[in-house]
């Protein structure tokens, strides 16, 4: 699977409470990348410290991959997580991917991973297998999951367990001789995950429409959009806003236009609307680009997402904007700052200033400053919100020219 990488191992898990989202102090780390006897080999070690709730960790990661005629693959990927004081003191996942090219436009994938825990027996696989076809007016993808229910990659990116996911999804591609017009899309796609007892736990079928101009222009439209999903605890969606537990359905629409993308000025328009946790939910976003010379350039984004949820204090909104400004010194050292607005915080301007200097190729030097409410936008809830001021810099280097 294309995704199977972060499936066990991704990185922002090393760093961050994973319940709270609030940063966890690192002592240090390394990696070091390259081949040896014609296999891909990876492998990183990075050790955290105690800090509030949570022990100090050890995070190893290993990968082997070798490379294949015709650009097919056959890959391992090992972790082991150790911690202190803690239940459990360690998790360890490993697994097998390959991808098989059986002709020029039909592609193979496959893996099978397991995670270990103590006192844990059973149910800590995780098997995939897909199909892609592609050509010039035809895509087409197919895949199958069976995720056990006490499969637990604790350094990787899972978005569900115990679960029997199939998704299939197809796209038309046509080029007619209209005139501007230089690519149309007719997509369809279908997702249904029962859990492996067979009781329905989410499922979306969409179908979409995008036109793209000659201009560079486009258009990205969904027909319909129509969701189920399972909520088993209570999903705490703003503030004090709660959704209760059960089965709930939803139709949804988009509409979505860009300007060409080689213009001094790029704007992108996005609304979406329909039901939601019966309720409505409508989104509008804008974003502007200005490029006033070569070096220089702004971005504006404003997102408002308006809530109307049968629920106590369900009537809510929450409006996200963002101003850019990016300059480039030369084709090696570069200027970045982002100031950000979020109306679900209790303060709610937050500002980041970046300086990179790429000085050899695969080589950077970065010098960041973030004065703000702390990151925790992989919380499963609302979590306390910090407001700290942190500066970092960050070097990496490169031995391969």
């Amino acid at each position: 699977m294309g995704d199977y990488g972060d499936l066990l191992f991704f990185s922002r898990q090393i760093g961050i409470d994973p319940v709270t989202g609030q940063q966890v102090p690192m002592n240090g780390g390394g990696k070091i990348t390259g081949s040896l006897a014609g296999f891909d080999v990876g492998f990183m070690d990075a050790s955290t410290r105690s800090n509030g709730p949570n022990p100090y960790a050890n995070y190893a990661v290993f990968r082997l991959k070798r490379s294949l005629p015709g650009g097919s693959y056959v890959g391992f990927m090992g972790i082991d997580k150790r911690a202190g004081n803690t239940a459990p003191p360690f998790n360890q996942s490993g697994g097998v991917d390959t991808r098989i090219v059986l002709m020029r436009n039909l592609v193979l994938t496959g893996y099978a991973a397991q995670t270990r825990s103590p006192l844990v027996t059973g149910g800590q696989t995780n098997l995939g297998a897909g199909l892609n076809y592609k050509n010039s007016w035809l895509e087409f993808l197919a895949e199958r999951r069976k995720v056990g229910p006490n499969f637990n990659p604790e350094v990787g990116f899972l978005e569900r367990t115990d679960c029997v996911c199939d998704y299939a999804d197809l796209t038309l591609k046509p080029r007619p001789k209209i005139h501007g017009i230089r690519e149309l899309n007719f997509e369809g796609m279908m997702f249904h995950a029962p859990d492996t007892h067979g009781i329905l736990q989410t499922q979306e079928w969409l179908t979409s429409f995008v036109a793209k101009f000659h201009s560079g222009a486009y258009t990205d439209d969904n027909i319909v959009d129509v969701f189920a999903q399972r909520i088993v605890t209570p999903f705490n969606i703003y503030k004090n806003v709660v959704i209760p537990p059960g089965l709930y359905r939803w139709t949804r629409h988009q509409l979505t236009y860009g300007t060409a993308q080689d213009r001094r000025w790029v704007l992108h328009f996005f609304e979406r609307f329909g039901t939601y946790y019966n309720g409505r939910l409508n989104e509008v976003r804008i974003r502007a680009s200005y490029r006033p010379s070569k070096r220089l350039s702004f971005d504006f984004s404003q997102q408002w997402d308006r809530f109307r949820l049968p629920l106590p204090n369900g009537n809510f909104s929450v409006v996200l904007a963002g101003l850019q400004g990016n300059y480039s010194f030369s084709r090696f050292l570069t200027f970045t700052s982002l100031i950000q607005m979020d109306t679900s915080n209790t303060q709610a301007v937050s500002a980041n200033l970046r300086l990179r200097y790429n000085y050899r190729p695969d080589s950077d030097l970065y010098i960041i400053y973030n004065v703000g409410t702390q990151f925790a936008s992989i919380a499963p809830a609302n979590p306390p919100q910090v407001r700290e001021t942190r500066f970092a810099v960050k070097w990496t280097y490169s031995f391969n020219p």
